[in-house]
């Protein structure tokens, strides 16, 4: 009898020990949890300034990268792909920022803001078609580089910086709309988009939001081509050299952008009624 009681007493604190070990799993996973929320939304704040630790980092990249072993033809190919690449990451953002209904996907810096949860038009097919595009468009500078080692690394820390974003909002998301973000969430990949998934949104697209929110973003991208171009050939020849062609394209794009800032700050032009964005 006193050998059970024994054996009682010692299966009862293996029981309590693993019950404790459990409750302290579950502490250190909410804790895990509020710690990548917390940091997700502190790099939000901040999100706007990762082009300058790129243009830090495209320095030694430039400077290590042999382009006297890169014949030119090569160099022109990467050169045009990398244009199209933030092209490309432009137009995708553009759509999302003129068919996304007023409350959403804005340029706040302060905290998360969602007055509805968009599950139609480009969130159909992918849940942070804002941060896609803001990859295509700045990989696309890391791109024109011409190193592929920056390249990867690039991407990596793109990805390392931008996935506790999304693991804020999506958390901000899910605390506010419940089941209805846990269905979307199940439909809509996080950033790799399923085309075959859209789903037609009511908010026609709107030229004047993409012209009031984007010329910003837009001279910010050349000047980030700008810059690697003005670095390689000082590297290459010692002297800052800008060719015509990309004086012509600084020029216009920043005479349009202070256009447009004009019209924004100062007329009703880029106006829009209070159903649509800011």
């Amino acid at each position: 009898m006193f050998t059970f009681a024994l054996c009682f007493v010692f299966i009862q604190r293996k029981i309590y020990k693993f019950f404790n070990i459990q409750n302290y799993l579950s502490h250190k996973k909410m804790a895990l949890l509020h710690s990548f929320e917390s940091s997700g939304n502190f790099l939000f704040k901040y999100r706007g300034q990762l082009p300058v630790f790129l243009f830090i980092m495209a320095v030694p990249a430039i400077y290590f990268t042999p382009y006297q072993n890169i014949a030119p033809e090569t160099l022109k190919i990467v050169k045009a792909s990398a244009i199209l690449l933030s092209v490309a990451g432009f137009i995708f953002r553009a759509y999302a920022i003129g068919t996304t209904p007023k409350g959403t996907s804005g340029r706040n810096t302060k905290e998360q803001v969602a007055n509805v949860l968009n599950s139609t038009g480009v969130y159909s097919i992918v849940r942070h078609p804002l941060y896609l595009g803001n990859y295509f468009m700045w990989i696309g500078i890391v791109l024109f580089v011409g190193n592929f080692s920056f390249f990867i690394i690039a991407s990596l820390l793109f990805w390392l910086y931008y996935e506790r974003i999304m693991f804020a909002e999506e958390r901000y998301l899910e605390k506010k709309f419940g089941q209805a973000y846990l269905d979307w969430s199940l439909k809509a990949p996080a950033f790799i988009p399923a085309f075959g998934k859209f789903i037609k949104g009511s908010t026609a697209f709107s030229l004047k939001t993409v012209l009031r929110r984007e010329y910003s973003g837009v001279l910010a991208t050349v000047l980030g081509f700008i810059f690697v171009e003005v670095v390689r050939n000082y590297f290459n020849s010692g002297q800052f050299i800008l060719g015509m062609k990309y004086q012509c394209v600084l020029l216009s794009t920043a005479g349009v952008a202070l256009l447009l800032r004009s019209l924004k700050h100062y007329t009703k032009l880029l106006s829009e009624d209070e159903t649509l964005r800011d």
